[in-house]
């Protein structure tokens, strides 16, 4: 398997780092392409080019990866995937692993992570992909579980390999140093955690994370994260909608 590891949260992440080190322990080819600064709630965009039409590309050496290609990217994860695709790292990938992300990708609210974003572009590009993310807050955290989250990961690998093309799958696990193995979960109508416009009076909007009141839906990825349990749920990419007359 030739595998492409990228994220949305920048090529100097730690999760970036646990994951390619997991995919190279699995004895899989690796190349890391990543945005060169963080580039959450990218979704699949794609970065514009720059005045020359050019994407800049900078080679860079990993804690941990000596050996290993890896490349920051001035782009979106979106077209780091679709640019991997047409062989911009080498030979277009097998797999794409995304991640591990700093903080969950849960509910119908993955359509805004870049890093289900990378997985969904790879999926539609001619691969098989795997988004990983860590619950964990943004601040406030004192130990991150990369490697537990990888170790999770890593028991989907096989699995995955031998999917059809197309297949995407979204990963997320508690910040445990053993998370155990991943229940198989619906997609939340939203996750634990939602944005709420909280001021807009000097002609800015100043936005605020809140915690979602009563009960999350039985068996949903956000109430089976939030017992402590990971999840793995498979996403559809892009497709026509076959049931609708019009």
């Amino acid at each position: 398997m030739r595998v492409l590891i990228t994220n949305d949260d920048g090529i100097d992440s730690p999760g970036l780092h646990a994951l390619a080190r997991g995919a190279v322990a699995h004895g899989w080819d690796v190349v890391v392409a990543a945005p060169e600064r963080e580039a959450s709630g990218t979704s699949a965009g794609l970065t514009a080019a720059e005045d020359d039409r050019r994407v800049r590309v900078e080679r860079r050496e990993l804690p941990g990866l000596a050996g290993v290609p890896a490349f920051a990217v001035a782009a979106h994860p979106g077209l780091i995937a679709l640019v991997a695709a047409q062989g911009a790292f080498g030979g277009a990938p097998d797999v794409v692993l995304s991640g591990v992300n700093r903080g969950a990708n849960v509910g119908r609210a993955v359509l805004h992570s870049g890093t289900v974003g990378a997985a969904l572009t790879a999926s539609i590009n001619g691969a098989r992909a795997l988004a990983v993310s860590l619950d964990v807050p943004l601040e406030g955290a004192d130990e991150h579980h990369w490697d537990a989250a990888v170790a999770v990961a890593a028991g989907l690998f096989d699995r995955l390999a031998a999917s059809p093309v197309g297949t995407v799958l979204n990963l997320n696990v508690p910040n445990l140093v053993e998370a155990g193995e991943p229940k198989r979960a619906g997609l939340a109508e939203f996750g634990a955690v939602q944005s709420r416009v909280k001021d807009t009076d000097d002609g800015s909007i100043d936005l605020a994370a809140v915690f979602v009141e009563g009960e999350l839906p039985p068996g949903s990825d956000a109430a089976l994260l939030a017992e402590g349990h990971p999840t793995v749920t498979p996403l559809r990419s892009v497709s026509e909608d076959l049931g609708v007359d019009f």
